[in-house]
């Protein structure tokens, strides 16, 4: 089967509204091959279904994410037990919303991780438009194409139109001092202050496990990970703004050492979308959002329900 026949095939099921019973008519083939044929053609990505749930599900959680925080929205998806698809659902939902939002000439800086590198695999925007892409840090070759956000940028701006920017310095460097003098590099400093002046800013949030992104690419150990836990941090914000469960900065070994945007640069960005599918991330998402940082929060309704619970018991006897 060609993918030139899958699409095709794919079409007049999904777009012409033919039945496998007429296409296996059409065809001179079986209906059980119409539906291997249609069920490949998904697999290939020729076909993404994505589910739509009703925004009464979750309104009042969103409602209260506002309310409470002071975010301007939350999107928030259906659950589902497998991370993979409940990444993906998490992904279509912002994916939307930026193909319904982003204008052009607009310019979205763009973080590394697998929920923000979703986003560009499950974007369908309805138009072509002219944004800009750039990257908001460096990036790196440990854990994929999913820690590096040139390829995120690039993705993105194949999807939606416009262009993409790279950030041509590492995500991480050992010497303060190489960090300092890339950041007075021109090229350097040209693309991280043009990702300061972002209208959108794409980030995941992290959480402290020993499955983390900070330990698949190297950057802590998994004994490091569990010292910086007992040292009170939660989760980051982008990969490297290390936070404690009341939004306030936690130190780390890895603090000062990344090239990219920071917590007071992303305070600036008009809108800040944090992104965080996992339900492992719930304490990480509450420190994150008391940070002040974040005006959209895409996640999960249960992790919603999740951290408003999880608010309530950690606040101060005089704030409640």
């Amino acid at each position: 089967m060609s993918t030139e026949e899958l699409t095709r095939i794919a079409t007049l099921y999904y777009v012409d509204g033919q039945t496998q019973e007429e296409l296996s008519r059409r065809f001179g083939i079986s209906r059980a091959t119409v539906g291997r044929m249609l069920k490949r053609a998904q697999d290939l990505g020729i076909v993404e279904i994505r589910v739509q749930h009703h925004p009464t599900l979750t309104v009042d959680l969103e409602r209260e994410l506002v309310r409470r925080f002071g975010i301007t929205r939350a999107l928030l998806s259906v659950d589902h037990a497998d991370a993979d698809k409940q990444r993906a659902l998490l992904a279509g939902l912002v994916a939307t919303w930026l193909d319904r939002n982003l204008s052009d000439e607009a310019i979205v800086a763009v973080g590394m991780g697998r929920n923000v590198s979703a986003v560009s695999e499950h974007a369908m925007p309805a138009a072509r438009r002219r944004p800009t892409f750039v990257c908001a840090i460096g990036g790196s070759y440990r854990g994929g194409e999913t820690m590096n956000p040139d390829h995120i940028c690039r993705r993105l701006a194949a999807r939606f139109g416009g262009e993409s920017e790279t950030l041509y310095a590492p995500a991480m460097v050992d010497d303060p001092a190489v960090r300092a003098a890339l950041l007075d590099n021109d090229t350097v400093r040209q693309s991280l202050d043009k990702a300061r002046r972002a209208d959108v800013a794409l980030v995941g949030i992290g959480d402290m496990s020993e499955h983390s992104n900070m330990v698949r690419m190297g950057w802590f150990s998994a004994q490091e990970i569990g010292e910086a836990k007992r040292q009170g941090s939660v989760g980051d914000m982008m990969g490297y703004d290390f936070i404690d469960i009341h939004g306030q900065p936690a130190m780390t070994p890895i603090q000062g050492r990344v090239v990219g945007l920071n917590a007071t640069d992303l305070r600036r960005i008009p809108n800040v979308i944090a992104i965080a599918a996992e339900n492992s991330k719930v304490t990480a998402i509450l420190g994150a959002l008391r940070t002040g940082t974040i005006d959209t929060l895409a996640t999960t309704a249960n992790n919603a329900m999740a951290v408003l619970h999880l608010d309530d018991a950690t606040r101060p006897a005089a704030g409640r």
